[in-house]
C-alpha cells in the first residue's frame, strides 16, 4: 500500500494561511494534491492538519483528512519525520499496512508527477530508505561568505580562494517538494539526508522553497516564466 501524506498545519506566522493561500488560481496545496493524483502512485492521499479550514479545503480538493493532527505535532518546532510517523501509526491502528509513504509538502507548486513516479521506481531498491528531489547550488558553496559583526566579509574557506569554480565539487540542496520513504524508515525515524537515501536531481528553475513573502514572490516569477515558456513552445510547435 502506497500513501501520500501532505503535512499542512495551521498557524503559519511568516506567511498567513500559507498552505491554502491562492497560487495561480487555486489554493497552493492543490498543486501538491493534483500532482499526487496524476502520478497514479497512491492508494490514499491524506492531509495531516490541525486546522479546520485547511481540512475543508483539502477535502474539497479530493484529499482525505481522516484524523486531526495532535497539537504537539503542530507547533513551529514540529519536525517532518514525527508527523509522517504519526500518520503511518494511525493507518496501522486502522488495520492498514503502508509499505511506501511519500511526504509531499503543501507549498510545492513546482512538484512534478513524473518526478514522483521516478522516485518511486528508485525506491524499489531494497537498500534505499528514501528518495527525494535535489537541485544544484547556482554558485560553489565552497566560496561562500560570512558577514562579520563589524560589517566586514570573509570566506568560510579562505584557503579555496585560489581555486577556480570548475575545480570545486558541485553541491546540491533539498528541493523541499517531497520525500518518498519506506514505512519502516519513517517509523524508525531514520535521517532522510544520509547514505541510505538517493537524491533525484531536478533543474533549478523548478525549485523554490517557500518560507517567506520574498520566497512566495520569487515562486510566482518562476511559475509565470514557466507558463510563458510552455505557451511559447506550444505556439511555435
Amino acid at each position: 500500500m502506497n500513501v501520500a501524506i501532505i503535512p499542512a498545519r495551521g498557524g503559519s506566522k511568516r506567511i498567513a494561511k500559507k498552505n491554502i493561500r491562492p497560487f495561480f488560481g487555486k489554493p497552493v496545496m492543490a498543486w501538491s494534491v493534483e500532482a499526487a493524483r496524476a502520478s497514479a502512485c497512491f492508494d490514499r492521499i491524506i492531509v495531516s492538519t490541525d486546522d479546520g479550514e485547511i481540512a475543508s479545503v483539502a477535502r474539497a480538493l479530493g484529499a482525505e483528512v481522516p484524523f486531526t493532527r495532535p497539537a504537539e505535532l503542530a507547533t513551529d518546532q514540529a519536525a517532518t519525520i514525527p508527523v509522517i510517523a504519526h500518520a503511518i501509526n494511525w493507518l496501522k491502528q486502522q488495520g492498514e499496512e503502508p509499505d511506501q509513504v511519500c511526504c509531499i509538502y503543501a507549498t510545492a507548486p513546482f512538484i512534478s508527477s513524473e518526478d514522483i513516479q521516478q522516485a518511486k521506481n528508485i525506491l524499489q531498491d531494497g537498500s534505499v530508505s528514501y528518495v527525494f528531489p535535489v537541485t544544484s547550488f547556482p554558485s560553489p558553496v565552497q566560496r561562500a561568505l560570512r558577514i562579520l559583526p563589524s560589517g566586514r566579509g570573509e570566506m568560510f574557506n579562505p584557503e579555496l580562494f585560489v581555486k577556480r569554480s570548475q575545480e570545486l565539487e558541485e553541491a546540491y540542496h533539498d528541493a523541499a517538494q517531497f520525500y518518498w520513504g519506506k514505512a519502516d524508515a519513517w517509523l524508525q525515524e531514520k535521517i532522510i539526508f544520509s547514505k541510505d537515501s538517493v537524491p533525484l536531481v531536478i533543474p533549478r528553475y523548478r525549485v523554490q522553497d517557500i518560507d517567506t513573502e520574498e520566497d512566495w514572490q520569487r515562486a510566482e516569477y518562476l511559475f509565470r516564466a514557466m507558463q510563458e515558456m510552455q505557451s511559447f513552445s506550444g505556439t511555435t510547435g
